[in-house]
């Protein structure tokens, strides 16, 4: 049964169609997780204000808040969903909608967080927000990113795996993926399939050392992120014919070993680097993202705690 009994769906003020409820409302029908349905607000004109007093102010504020609450309400039941789940909403009046969302996961403890994408009508691909990256980014729960598409049963999960690393802080946060990559499968009545991207020949290797055998040295690593691969799959009990062990980049082999088996879903861990090192090494998991035609969940490490707590 999926550990995510708290949902926080993050409601998008500018549409009737409501993907990141969608998807809350089924994952609720399969688990019986509660849902609060978070919009947040702020009217920019509320800053032309100032000759109105601090009551008529508030008044106005106030008025927006119970209209968009009426709408909210509309919305939710336009769904028809299940007498039997618990449903809350909430309307915040903030101008940084990434920050209300996170503040309201820490207050809540909410246990997943789940957020509709933009699709790029031209260019048929996804786009991603300004808050979607810092919701990736500083969230302390896990983010799901959802599209439009549904998740039929027997669907293919794909779990993103850093088989060969020697680092503690990656193979915990592997540990973790399996987990939840296990937790979310049983409740979708879904497949997992691994992935792990292994790096080619370093070129400059290649052409500085006459005596060096590429193809050799391209076979061992192989072999090597294979049978770790193997290994991490048989300790988590998974079917060792789902696994996929490719050469590349974990940005283009991810996304395609996805398109390949049809996923309905990618997990993968993000270390939610920010400041001035996200601007210079960059996160692996970020290039991933935005990649994917699909629906992507992403995973902090254990320990994790968001720079707005």
């Amino acid at each position: 049964m999926m550990k995510y009994q708290k949902l926080l769906a993050v409601i998008d003020p500018a549409t009737e169609q409501q993907k990141s409820l969608k998807r809350a409302l089924h994952i609720a029908g399969k688990s019986g997780a509660s849902i609060t349905a978070l919009l947040t607000i702020y009217d920019f004109s509320y800053e032309m204000t100032t000759m109105l007093s601090v009551t008529e102010r508030e008044a106005m504020r106030q008025s927006v808040v119970e209209d968009r609450t009426q709408w909210l309400e509309s919305v939710i039941a336009s769904y028809q969903p299940d007498p039997s789940l618990s449903i809350d909403i909430k309307v915040v009046w903030h101008n940084r909608p990434f920050e209300s969302i996170i503040h309201e996961v820490i207050q809540g403890t909410y246990d997943l967080v789940v957020k509709g994408t933009h699709e790029h009508s031209v260019l048929k691909a996804v786009v991603f927000t300004p808050t979607d990256w810092h919701l990736i980014r500083k969230c302390p729960c896990p983010v799901l990113l959802v599209k439009e598409q549904d998740w039929p049963e027997k669907g293919n999960i794909l779990c993103a795996i850093s088989a060969g690393t020697e680092d503690d802080e990656h193979r915990a946060l592997n540990d973790k993926l399996a987990s939840i990559s296990k937790s979310v499968a049983s409740t979708l009545n879904a497949n997992v399939h691994l992935v792990n991207a292994y790096p080619g020949t370093p070129v400059n290797i290649a052409i500085e050392i006459p005596e060096f055998d590429p193809q050799n040295y391209n076979e061992t690593v192989r072999d090597y992120h294979k049978q770790s691969l193997r290994e991490f799959a048989e300790k988590h009990q998974f079917d060792l014919s789902n696994n996929h062990v490719n050469e590349g980049l974990p940005e283009s082999v991810i996304p395609m070993v996805a398109k390949d088996i049809n996923a309905e879903l990618v997990i993968i861990g993000t270390v939610g680097r920010t400041g001035i090192s996200a601007a210079l090494i960059g996160n692996t998991a970020e290039h991933v993202i935005d990649s994917l035609d699909c629906d992507v969940l992403t995973v902090k490490p254990e320990g994790f705690e968001s720079p707005l707590k």
